[in-house]
């Protein structure tokens, strides 16, 4: 990728604060969550593989999106880590490049299209039990799922080209742990208006709409479950999808807050607290999340350890 602005080699990461002792505590707090993170995404992803009774659509996707978690904290945390122990908080042009992409990536994969995915998949257990082993045959979930992955980096090639088109004639410090779209934008100067459609319009695509189709299939699950009769039965139907509902409101709740606020309104100090959570947090987060109320996970989890 051609540089915009030759002069920037390397970008500075402020990071969450300069005193060593708070960067200390910080260190062993971002090991600790990452290090569940590895375990917790490793383990489920090794369950659903080895167990046969797991081998359903839903963990299927279940697989898949802690495969992705996986990487996507594996991305910013040994970045983070480094920062925290080293006097030396630079990173190279390229590898900011390279960090930009795969979160963008990953994340456009994982929770925004995958997400959605699976808020389908949920509407048709529930509202269509009778066709659903034939409707969610092996080929459409593989289908779905390599949609997903192939749309998010496309998604995250165009974002991460047009960012770093830009001209960072505001220095090369970023205000922020990692390489993000608005502390990079806050260094450019000059024409931005393109920019911020192309923005927009990939907020409109990957953040929205999947939003959309997310909250179309849970109107369509409420309905249906609203047509059972017994309390037992639509309690147990509620209780298929509330993990999956658990994880979107988590996700989406941090993400349209940062990025759909007026540009007026952005605080990056506050937005890092917020940034962590769905960078570094929630993917830890998420194996908790599809594990801890799931029968099926925790037998698989018994038969193993045994």
């Amino acid at each position: 990728m051609e540089r915009s602005n030759h002069t920037v080699t390397e970008f500075i990461l402020v990071g969450f604060t300069t005193d060593p002792t708070m960067q200390l505590v910080l260190f062993v707090v971002f090991l600790g969550v990452y290090s569940l993170t590895v375990v917790g995404n490793i383990t489920l992803t090794v369950l659903i593989c080895n167990d046969s009774r797991l081998h359903t659509p839903m963990y299927f996707f279940i697989g898949n999106l802690s495969f992705l978690d996986l990487w996507y904290s594996s991305v910013y945390t040994p970045k983070i880590l480094m920062t925290c122990i080293s006097e030396d908080k630079s990173i190279s042009f390229a590898g900011c490049v390279s960090q930009f992409f795969f979160s963008a990536g990953l994340a456009y994969s994982d929770e925004c299209y995958l997400l959605a995915v699976m808020a389908y998949d949920r509407y048709m257990a529930i509202s269509k039990p009778l066709i659903y082993s034939q409707a969610m045959s092996i080929k459409l979930c593989a289908s779905l799922v390599a949609s997903a992955y192939l749309g998010g980096f496309i998604n995250s090639s165009i974002i991460t080209k047009r960012t770093f088109a830009l001209n960072f004639c505001s220095g090369n410090v970023i205000d922020d742990f990692f390489c993000d779209l608005l502390p990079l934008v806050k260094l450019a100067c000059g024409k931005k208006d393109g920019h911020q459609i192309v923005l927009y319009f990939l907020l409109a695509s990957n953040v929205i709409t999947p939003t959309v189709l997310i909250l179309a299939s849970y109107l369509f699950i409420i309905a249906t479950i609203l047509r059972i009769r017994s309390t037992q039965g639509r309690l147990k139907a509620f209780s298929t999808c509330s993990s999956h509902l658990t994880s979107v409101t988590l996700f989406y709740g941090s993400i349209l807050y940062i990025y759909s606020r007026p540009q007026s309104s952005y605080s990056l100090d506050r937005d890092k607290i917020v940034s962590t959570f769905y960078t570094v947090v929630f993917p830890m987060l998420n194996p908790m999340i599809y594990s801890l109320r799931n029968k099926d996970v925790k037998e698989a989890l018994d038969k193993l350890i045994k």
